[in-house]
Order: C-alpha cells, then structure tokens, then sequence
C-alpha cells in the first residue's frame, strides 16, 4: 500500500506533459500571436515536467521545492486578475417574475 504521508507533485508528471505540448499545439500558439501578439512561454512547463520525473526517481527536495514554487506562482497568476461581475449576496427582489413584465420602471 502506497505511504499516505507521503508529498506528493500537486499534478501528475503526465499532466506537466500535456500542458507542455498543448502549449507548443499548433493551434495554441497562433491562439496566443493572434489575441496577443506573441508566442507563449511553454518552458515552465517543461521544467515542471522534468522537475517532477527527478521526483519520482530519487525524491529530490530541490525538485519539490521548484515544483511548489511553480504551482504558487501559478495561483497567484490567477488571483491576480478582479472577476467580471460582481458577486450578489442575495437574489434580486423581483427574480420570480417573469422578464420585461410587472416591473417598475
């Protein structure tokens, strides 16, 4: 049985791979020159990939440290931007009726 204790890589190695060449896709990089205006970096996740192979091999903390690095990162990329919309905290008032109709104006 596998140890439960045990660290684990946040995703797969396989999952590293597939970024790395959904990433180098034909299709993905005129995406990206296209909206723009340049190609994408793909090497992080090819660097993730090859960190998390050393950690399957030999369990290297320097290879886990820089994969823990990278997923913070990544994280905190997504954080960074404000959603689109504000959240509601409740429903509006009127939401049961039906649109265009019984509402004042």
């Amino acid at each position: 049985m596998a140890d439960r204790g045990a660290w684990r890589p946040p995703r797969t190695c396989e999952d590293y791979w597939s970024e790395w060449k959904h990433c180098k896709g034909i299709r993905n990089l005129f995406h990206n020159y296209y909206t723009y205006g340049e190609a994408p970096s793909c090497e992080q996740w090819k660097i993730d990939y090859g960190n998390c192979r050393e950690w399957e091999k030999s369990k290297s903390p320097d290879a886990k440290e820089s994969l823990c690095k990278s997923e913070r990162v990544r994280i905190l990329e997504k954080q960074k931007y404000d959603p689109v919309w504000q959240l509601r905290k409740s429903p509006p008032r009127d939401w049961y009726l039906p649109l265009g109709q019984d509402k004042p104006k």
